[in-house]
């Protein structure tokens, strides 16, 4: 208690000693702007948020420690001050001008979106060198609409195929007329008629005229669709033509070496047919999910006729590389873990589309001065066509799933044992408009082969009927796949983004109909070359929101929300190994090394020399706030809270402290904080954290003193590519 007080206290002096410090250099007529207020007087319900936006004084306000951070200088221009400056937050300063300009910007708004006649005044509040700008906003009047006329050009073709379908209209009587939603409704509309033929209509051949007199508070509105542009004159107006495609031609370097069928076979642009925006963009998609393309233009050329010439032009992109990516980490136990990984990458291996990926992975965990070592050695090869085989390109008018074939070797050896993994994979990936995207394997098979087992490994295995049987050889026959849906797939996003994944895995039901044809194990388990096969669901569901906000989009909150759970049933009594959850490391809980956390409230299981803690299932949520520092450098605080658990089964012993019971849920939370250090180069960021135990189930006295954060295995180092979550 003595050293919380202190931290709190000093915390409070150094908070008190720089309060007045915020504007200290500003010019002696200067104020610092401090914060806007937007007050709507005549709505309660109007959303006075969507104002912000039209303020010219808005960005950055808000307390920030980095305010206090600029004010640090000393005046002088020096290098101190340039420090400072690059780090810190420089006062927004109040300008009476920007004010006037802010209530020109809300009053264009609130007309553009149907009140009329509005009015808006500012309030200033001044306290010692800051001031408070409140924003009195009255609303002006607004006019339902009474009747809707339509007016068409007389000639041509084009009036009947506009009014094929009326329920493509948006706005309609009883709306209040707002430019908004004419701007709105006209995009659409032309929308629609470019995909119907008509290539050079646009929201521009819309006119509208409204009368607001003839009914008292209410509008007349006439929309009329008009043979020339709001950019022309009568005088150049002409028959709104449909347009049919001609020639198709593709051009692309002459030393990319691609099949020119499988151009043909993704494109959608076919001679003869009506043009459509729609089959345009689909034929752009599909080309662009090649990946063997830096850029994708199709440029349309109208005829004197109306026939249109489709040309399709396409830049080679980088082709074959390297990846290198690295984590790392120790803890204040001296256990350090190091996991390297290397990939080769070919986006045009067989001059298809085809693209190739072999990896090679490590991960070593050693102690210094220490003969024990636990190391992993893999290799995987992987082959993506663009193609959803065996099925021919003409069952798809939209993105093309393709095609994945994987297979992989994975050698692990730790002090317990030894084990070789042989995987192979084929299934279907795709994407939906770069946001939902998918995974399906219908075919997934592992093989798991164990020997050299410690004695005393092997004799505890023994004693524990669950152990034994995850580890054990075992054969893995079923299917999976992996659902996944962001709101922005960028790499390193500088939006608010959302995103949600949900993993599922089934194993041993198809072979389980055959197992009265199978030998029997000891146990009466169907086997498989000698060798049980397993018979187990297993599902993953994470969901994720960061916030992006500040200055050059400089501050962020992430969230993150992960809940799995595994059962073995049928054929096996207990998860292979490899499809147990674990816990710790460098994107998980940050205050523990990968495999030292749980499960539940377990002290560490001495049976495994290196730690190797796992469970059924787990549970784990995390946040983090990140910041910009200075160049390319930026902070991050972090909580942490999860574990794994084991389920209950016929054989669990009723004190069994690794098993999920919600009477002692909160006690077998484990929990840290902790502060990072990112590097962010835009195509690849490196980051630094340190993680802290807060609550630490394993222990008697779980709760831990802040002076305790940074001795004995109390913190864990972790270096990672990439943000965790």
């Amino acid at each position: 208690m003595k050293i919380r007080f202190r931290i709190i206290s000093l915390l409070t002096i150094f908070l008190l000693s720089v309060s007045c410090s915020t504007t200290r250099v500003l010019q002696d007529d200067q104020y610092r702007l401090a914060r806007n207020k937007i007050k709507v007087e005549n709505d309660k319900e109007f959303n006075s948020s969507q104002l912000n936006k039209y303020l010219k004084q808005n960005k950055g306000l808000g307390w920030s420690p980095f305010l206090y951070v600029y004010n640090w200088t000393n005046g002088n221009g020096g290098t101190w001050d340039k420090f400072v400056q690059k780090i810190g937050k420089a006062p927004i300063v109040y300008s009476p001008e920007q004010v006037d300009n802010s209530i020109d910007n809300i009053k264009d708004h609130l007309e553009y979106i149907g009140y009329y006649g509005s009015d808006v005044t500012s309030e200033i509040k001044v306290r010692k060198r800051t001031v408070t700008v409140i924003y009195n906003v009255s609303l002006g009047k607004r006019y339902p609409i009474e009747n809707i006329t339509l007016k068409l050009p007389q000639r041509g073709e084009f009036s009947g195929a506009f009014l094929e379908d009326t329920s493509i209209f948006s706005v309609k009587a009883g709306d209040y007329l707002s430019e908004q939603a004419l701007e709105a409704e006209t995009e659409s509309l032309a929308a629609v008629m470019r995909n119907k033929g008509y290539y050079d209509f646009s929201k521009n051949n819309f006119f509208f005229e409204a009368d607001t007199i003839s009914i008292p508070n209410s509008a007349l509105l006439t929309m009329l669709v008009n043979e020339y542009t709001r950019n022309e004159s009568p005088k150049d107006a002409g028959p709104i033509r449909r347009f049919y495609i001609d020639d198709v031609t593709f051009s692309y370097p002459k030393n990319l070496k691609i099949n020119e069928n499988v151009l043909r076979n993704l494109n959608t642009i076919i001679p003869g047919e009506v043009y459509s925006e729609d089959v345009i963009n689909r034929t752009y998609s599909r080309l662009s999910a090649l990946r063997v393309f830096s850029s994708v233009n199709i440029g349309m050329t109208p005829k004197d006729t109306n026939l249109i010439d489709c040309s399709i032009s396409l830049a080679q992109s980088k082709l074959q590389g390297l990846k290198l990516n690295l984590e790392a980490s120790t803890n204040s136990s001296g256990l350090f873990g190091i996991s390297p990984q290397i990939s080769y990458y070919h986006k045009n291996i067989f001059k298809g589309g085809e693209w190739l990926n072999l990896s090679f992975l490590g991960n070593f965990q050693f102690k210094f001065k220490d003969l024990i070592r636990s190391n992993e050695f893999g290799a995987s090869a992987s082959l993506s066509l663009p193609r959803f085989f065996p099925l021919s390109y003409r069952y798809f008018k939209g993105d093309i799933p393709r095609t994945d074939i994987n297979i992989s070797y994975n050698y692990q050896y730790r002090p317990e044992y030894t084990r070789n993994i042989i995987s192979t994979s084929y299934g279907y990936t795709g994407d939906v408009d770069n946001k939902f995207f998918y995974q399906a394997y219908p075919l997934q098979l592992n093989i798991v082969r164990l020997f050299d087992l410690d004695k005393d490994f092997y004799e505890n295995l023994a004693a524990d009927p669950f152990l034994r049987n995850a580890y054990q050889d075992h054969f893995d026959l079923g299917l999976g796949g992996t659902l996944y849906y962001t709101t922005n797939a960028a790499t390193v996003p500088t939006e608010t983004y959302y995103y949600s994944r949900l993993q599922l895995d089934v194993a041993g039901n198809l072979l389980s109909a055959f197992n009265s044809l199978m030998e029997k194990d000891a146990n009466g388990s169907g086997m498989i070359w000698n060798t049980p096969y397993s018979q187990f669901v297993r599902a993953e569901l994470t969901i994720g929101k960061t916030w992006v906000w500040g200055k050059n989009n400089g501050q962020s909150i992430a969230t993150r929300f992960l809940a799995g759970a595994g059962y073995a049933y049928g054929n096996s009594s207990a998860l292979p190994f490899e499809k147990h959850f674990y816990g710790g490391g460098a994107n998980s809980l940050r205050g523990w090394q990968a495999r030292t956390v749980g499960p539940g409230t377990s002290e560490m299981d001495r049976s495994f020399i290196i730690p190797n803690q796992t469970g059924d299932m787990k549970l784990e949520a995390n946040i983090e706030y990140r910041f910009n520092l200075f160049w390319k450098v930026a902070g991050a605080v972090f909580i942490d809270a999860g574990n794994v658990w084991t389920l209950k089964h016929k054989d669990t012993p009723a004190d069994d402290p690794s098993v999920f019971r919600w009477n002692d849920f909160g006690q077998s939370i484990a929990a840290d904080w902790g502060t990072g250090i990112r590097l962010n180069l835009g195509f690849l960021l490196l980051r630094i954290d340190m993680g802290m135990k807060v609550h630490d189930p394993a222990r008697e006295q779980k709760w831990i003193n802040p002076g305790q954060w940074l001795k004995s295995d109390n913190f864990a180092l972790h270096f990672g590519v990439g943000y965790p979550f």
